[in-house]
């Protein structure tokens, strides 16, 4: 029999699953939370518009690190709130082993790129000599 049109997926590269595990279950966890979060905004204010960077599972399910592009103290308070409002989404939507604990954080990443940009920004500006003159630009 042939690898092709058997019925057997072939491992070598060929296969649907070329990445991990870990990986796709991140980001289905991150598209059922963007998606409940789009749900949730009419339900808390606080919630504003929130954008989900990334989700971090841990590889036993139990915890999972939702990283956001920015979070309030008012965002934080509401998704502590909603917390297990979310986990029940995530346990009706995605079929686990277990669902894991939510925890959300601001995405350093972000926060790393806007210092960069403001560095990158900066070095267009004309800075003034040590002589008090401007330098050409």
């Amino acid at each position: 029999m042939s690898g092709r049109g058997s019925g057997r997926r072939v491992r070598n590269g060929g296969g649907a699953r070329q990445y991990p595990r870990s990986v796709r279950v991140n980001e289905i966890l991150r598209e059922v939370l963007a998606e409940s979060l789009e749900r949730m905004t009419d339900l808390d204010e606080r919630l504003g518009l929130l954008t989900i960077t990334a989700v971090s599972c841990d590889p036993d399910l139990r915890h999972a690190t939702v990283w956001l592009a920015s979070l309030s103290a008012d965002e934080a308070e509401a998704l502590g709130e909603l917390r297990v409002r979310l986990q029940a989404e995530i346990s009706r939507q995605v079929r686990l082993k277990r669902t894991p604990q939510l925890s959300f954080q601001a995405d350093p990443a972000i926060a790393r790129a806007i210092r960069v940009e403001a560095i990158l920004r900066d070095l267009d500006q004309p800075h003034d000599d040590p002589d008090g003159e401007s330098a050409p630009s």
